[in-house]
């Protein structure tokens, strides 16, 4: 009973949702200048529209009615600021609405009564994202459409730009993740244990082995389930496609059109598309989705970069026990320790565009702070060691 009372509850907000974003994208077709956008946005319109409408009959039929729409004064306030702004701006906002309903279906899909209940919402959650799609291309400047601006926009994704996600970057935090868990537990295990040479390389090395094997483990997986999800995602495309093809078609031509292309270039270009099936449906994935089977990295390289890097981190503290040991060696190990963690501070400019001055100072406050903190939390363990 009180899934039944959320749901409805749910679909009463969805249906106000839906009825003041249908409104909001009529009110700005209306003073929209250009003719493709004015089109789209009356088309976006009519998609909220036929949702409202959906949820009204679901409400009818669970005996629940919806009333007259009318809007709260905050959203009242917000659609005259909308209509007041340019359309960049207005679609930021629009944005952050088409955001919200995305959350809410996902609410819902939890209340759902029924497997019919359950396809509605995925099919309006579907078009919410692409409509969430289009909007980002109409919050770009209108500069975006030129040349320049355009192939500026695709060379920053081209894969061979370092990112964050690729093996460089998994490299560097790898070391950085080995190096500051296994400096923490080299000073730690010092402080408890008066720099016992054996106690300390015996927790350094465990911990380099387990800190190395856990970030590759960690790494495999992690790249593995954003392969599956991508696929899972491309499978579902392919059924739409299937299933409704005009549909999917005129969301292509969209795109395109909101890419600067006019309406008879947009309908030839995904024309052209439709006779190569897997073209379209890899168009429509990174278009609608976001999605690019290129941005996901192979999950083994990803695993032994992690391995290997975190493993190369995690042994520089441990090293100086091999030539040194009592306090020189942990002295040692300091020295090198936090000249290790300036020089991978200073790397992550690679990946980050930071000043290498400032990552590097940053780095190395850090490993001190926390080599400073297992060594006292080590002190104050010690008398209970003996």
């Amino acid at each position: 009973m009180e899934n039944k009372k959320e749901f409805i509850n749910g679909l009463k907000q969805a249906w106000h949702d839906e009825m003041l974003s249908a409104q909001n994208y009529r009110m700005l077709a209306k003073r929209e200048t250009n003719p493709q956008k004015r089109a789209i946005l009356s088309r976006m319109a009519e998609a909220e529209e036929r949702h409202a409408a959906t949820w009204a009959k679901r409400l009818h039929d669970l005996d629940i009615n919806t009333g007259k729409f009318s809007e709260t004064l905050p959203e009242r306030v917000r659609q005259w600021i909308i209509l007041r702004s340019d359309t960049e701006v207005a679609a930021k906002m629009l944005e952050e609405g088409e955001s919200q309903a995305d959350k809410l279906y996902d609410v819902l899909l939890t209340s759902a009564q029924t497997e019919r209940d359950k396809n509605s919402i995925l099919e309006a959650q579907k078009e919410e994202h692409a409509h969430s799609k289009m909007l980002e291309e109409f919050a770009q400047p209108s500069t975006m459409h030129l040349p320049q601006s355009r192939l500026d926009k695709i060379l920053g994704r081209e894969k061979w730009h370092v990112r964050a996600g690729g093996w460089i970057g998994q490299a560097i935090y790898g070391v950085n993740d080995g190096l500051g868990a296994a400096f923490g537990v080299v000073s730690g295990v010092a402080g408890a244990t008066g720099a016992n040479t054996e106690f300390v390389l015996l927790s350094g090395f465990a911990t380099a082995i387990a800190s190395a094997l856990s970030m590759g483990s960690g790494a495999y997986l992690a790249t593995k389930s954003e392969r599956e999800v991508y696929e899972a995602e491309v499978e579902k495309e392919r059924r739409e496609i299937e299933n409704n093809p005009a549909e999917e078609l005129e969301e292509m031509q969209l795109f395109y059109q909101l890419k600067g292309f006019s309406e008879e270039e947009a309908e030839a270009m995904t024309k052209k598309l439709a006779e190569q099936p897997e073209h379209l449906l890899t168009a429509l994935a990174h278009e609608e989705l976001g999605l690019s089977e290129k941005s996901f990295p192979n999950q083994w390289k990803s695993a032994i970069s992690a391995t290997i890097s975190t493993a190369i981190g995690a042994a520089i503290p441990v090293l100086p026990f091999l030539f040194a040991s009592g306090m020189t060696g942990l002295i040692l190990s300091l020295i090198v320790s936090t000249l290790a963690h300036f020089t991978v501070g200073a790397s992550k400019v690679v990946v980050t565009g930071r000043s290498w001055l400032k990552s590097g100072t940053e780095m190395t406050l850090v490993g001190l702070g926390e080599a400073a903190v297992t060594y006292a939390i080590g002190l104050l363990i010690a008398p209970t060691l003996g």
